[in-house]
């Protein structure tokens, strides 16, 4: 009887060992498999970019354009302090219980990231009012075409239903209630990345990390 509890427990080390190596590799894979292989930066358009801390990756758009308004939907009185509302704005969408308990790195524990691991219905859309796009954050062109898609993208990430806006972690950024359901295949880096689909922009199959998304721009 030992023997066969020994075996079990060693067989389940084996497995925990696993699964994370077959995660990274998938991810790997994923991410290095094209599609929309057939899209070229446009000649003229919206410049937005993409950005990332590392771990997370989101998108910078221009506030106003002559296709889209956000400060209708993302308004400026809906942070701390309205003067920091600039001409720019960067999206991010995650897990709630992940985005909100973890306000710095140090704060992230094994529970946070099991939990939004294994997944969740409540998420929230992050954003962040920027005066200037991020100075290493990756600029490409759109058509105004593929920037109406994206937006269109973008804002059915928001929940409709509840539009009340969830204080962030500073004075220029917020929180909104969001749709989608959040695990460890539909991350924050897949979501950038199915905005960026929905464009038209060529883009990983599954990039469920950061750098493989980054690694198309």
């Amino acid at each position: 009887m030992a023997l066969h509890i020994a075996k079990a427990a060693k067989a389940g080390i084996h497995v925990l060992v696993l699964l994370p190596l077959l995660y990274l590799a998938a991810g790997a894979i994923g991410g290095a498999v094209p599609r929309n292989m057939e899209w070229r930066e446009a000649d003229r358009g919206v410049t937005i970019w993409i950005a990332t801390n590392g771990v997370h990756t989101g998108l910078i758009v221009p506030t106003r354009t002559a296709q889209h308004d956000w400060a209708k939907l993302v308004r400026p009185e809906h942070i701390a302090d309205r003067r920091y509302a600039g001409r720019y704005l960067w999206f991010g969408w995650g897990d709630r219980e992940f985005y909100l308990n973890t306000p710095r790195w140090t704060d992230v524990s094994p529970r946070t990231v099991l939990s939004a691991a294994i997944g969740s219905d409540r998420t929230l859309v992050h954003v962040d009012h920027l005066i200037e796009p991020w100075s290493d954050a990756r600029p490409i062109r759109l058509s105004p075409e593929q920037y109406r898609s994206l937006v269109a993208r973008i804002r059915a990430s928001f929940d409709p239903g509840d539009t009340r806006p969830v204080a962030g972690y500073d004075v220029a950024d917020v929180f909104y209630p969001a749709r989608g359901h959040y695990d460890a295949i539909r991350t924050c880096n897949w979501w950038t990345s199915e905005m960026l689909a929905a464009a038209g922009v060529r883009v990983g199959a599954w990039t469920p990390f950061s750098a493989t998304l980054m690694q198309w721009f």
